[in-house]
């Protein structure tokens, strides 16, 4: 899997108000298209602006969808236990046809625990809610009947084809691939117990294996990898980006498993499995990370970091323009967009 598209994720963290934040990421997704990314991915979140500062997905990727012309715009992830299947079947479609059929939709079983009462759901209950959503989602866009016999239209337009998960364990990644999904890995993931020195790699290809294991043989592979990059001109002024950044997320990602190293900005990185530096240090760094090996795409996002607009503009650049050529990323319209940037 040599072959690697490029994407930029975003989770809508900029430090300003929600109409601020959204004008913002809609301009870092026209920068990525310019300096030819494949993809660009949004993230949802409910109620909580510090984690996630979208909680609709399909009405900002519309208005994105009308700004731009060719790169892809993908879900990540449609938290799809708080929400109602048909009509996520509904806005997903009408959203693929606004976007001319860019749209990628990606499902997940995560989210806030405490998000669940709102919508009238147990957090306990999410794998099953999962399965059971997806199933729906998924017959309503090949044109099964709903109940009342009831059918989708518009119609599904292919989607159940460009549909990944995103999961943290080998049992989500099997499902992933018996159902002939994309997989979708995290930037970062907590390390089991026992293994705290265990890179991201070691957590994740078990993941990719089993996914491999479990897909059809007629479907071919899609593995994303997320990954935290900051790519910049002077590594000392990112490193203040990052100790800022980071140790905002200490306390929060202790709760949810971590092991956290705070006694230096060095040994945040490696906790967060951040990406950071020169150009040519962030190829060094992804270059060590054998998970990506066997990844499809590599999508690249400035969180936890979180610096200033200008500064995430600037990494989009540099990435384009000399990461990703020196790691051999990219497609052949990539490279010819990245050229003419």
């Amino acid at each position: 899997m040599s072959q690697k598209t490029i994407g930029f994720f975003t989770r809508l963290l900029d430090n300003v108000p929600a109409e601020e934040r959204y004008a913002l990421a809609a301009e870092q997704i026209n920068k990525a298209e310019a300096l030819g990314f494949d993809t660009a991915w949004v993230a949802q979140h409910h109620f909580h602006g510090d984690e996630g500062g979208l909680p609709a997905l399909f009405p900002f990727l519309s208005y994105v969808a009308a700004r731009t012309q060719r790169i892809r715009l993908g879900t990540g992830v449609v938290t799809l236990t708080m929400e109602n299947p048909v009509r996520v079947a509904e806005d997903a479609v009408v959203t693929d046809i606004l976007s001319n059929g860019r749209l990628e939709v990606g499902f997940g079983s995560g989210g806030t625990p405490r998000s669940y009462e709102a919508f009238g759901q147990q957090f306990a209950q999410r794998h099953a809610l999962m399965d059971r959503n997806l199933g729906i989602v998924k017959a309503a866009w090949k044109g099964e009947a709903l109940p009342g016999q009831n059918h989708l239209w518009p119609a599904g337009r292919g989607l159940e084809l460009r549909s990944w998960q995103a999961t943290f364990s080998a049992v989500g990644a099997e499902k992933a691939g018996a159902a002939g999904d994309g997989l979708m890995l995290s930037r970062t993931q907590p390390r089991p117990q026992g293994r705290t020195d265990a890179s991201l790699a070691d957590i994740q290809i078990p993941l990719i294996q089993a996914y491999l294991k479990n897909l059809p043989a007629h479907v071919t592979p899609r593995i994303m990898a997320s990954r935290s990059v900051f790519v910049a001109d002077d590594r000392s002024l990112a490193l203040d980006f990052a100790r800022t950044g980071l140790l905002r997320q200490v306390e929060k990602f202790r709760a949810s498993g971590h092991t956290i190293d705070d006694s230096s900005v060095e040994s945040l990185l490696r906790t967060f499995d951040v990406h950071l530096g020169t150009p040519e240090e962030v190829v060094r760094s992804l270059s060590a990370d054998r998970a990506l090996d066997h990844a499809t795409e590599v999508t690249i996002q400035v969180h936890s970091v979180d610096p200033p607009h200008s500064f995430i503009l600037r990494s989009l650049e540099l990435f384009a323009t000399q990461v990703a050529p020196a790691l051999g990323w990219g497609t052949s319209n990539s490279a010819d967009l990245r050229r003419k940037a």
